[in-house]
């Protein structure tokens, strides 16, 4: 029996294995739909852009699978693996859009669909770039002597040439030659 959309709970089943269910307001499940929409729509807009279809087709596509979800939860179907599942439905839609159109529709090209497309977030290649960097620079700074160490982390304070002097008791020439010594590592270090 399919709930209709008004009904005030849903049944989810809790364990495939034992047939018990478990009442879930059409609030929660919306909201739960909704947020899984707001993590995967510019990921799936870019996939399904990757079919050569316009951002409208893309987007009608993308509403059209989380409308699938939102039934397929409904009807208290699997929740195993709700990113892959979206996946395959907007893959398959895309591929029926363009079964029906006949051709391939170019891609958009104005600001609006490139700004959406961009992923901010560093992939993970620059992610691991950038921790062994870190890690690089990090034992460079380690193994630079006590006194260049903390002239370094004085000035990575924001403290000026003059107050590290008066801080470590040393003279503004010596701070400099550290510091100069200090930052030549570091970039021959990192490859600059």
């Amino acid at each position: 029996m399919n709930p209709d959309v008004s009904s005030s709970a849903i049944e989810l089943p809790l364990s495939p294995a034992k047939g018990r269910v478990r009442s879930v307001p059409a609030s929660d499940l919306e909201e739960q739909v909704i947020a899984l929409f707001d993590e995967l729509r510019a990921r799936l807009l870019r996939y399904v852009l990757g079919f050569h279809l316009s951002s409208a087709d893309g987007e009608e596509i993308i509403q059209e699978a989380f409308l699938a979800l939102f039934q397929h939860l409904r009807q208290g179907r699997s929740r195993q693996n709700l990113h892959g599942w979206i996946f395959r439905v907007v893959h398959n839609l895309a591929l029926k859009r363009l079964a029906k159109s006949g051709r391939c529709v170019e891609l958009e090209t104005n600001r609006d669909c490139a700004e959406l497309c961009l992923d901010p977030r560093p992939n993970p290649e620059e992610q691991a770039s950038s921790r062994q960097r870190r890690q690089r620079l990090l034992a460079v700074v380690e193994a630079l002597p006590d006194k260049d160490q903390q002239c370094l982390r004085l000035r990575a304070e924001g403290l000026r040439y003059r107050e590290i002097a008066e801080v470590l008791g040393m003279s503004l020439g010596s701070i400099s030659a550290s510091l100069a010594r200090s930052l030549a590592r570091l970039s021959r270090a990192d490859g600059r």
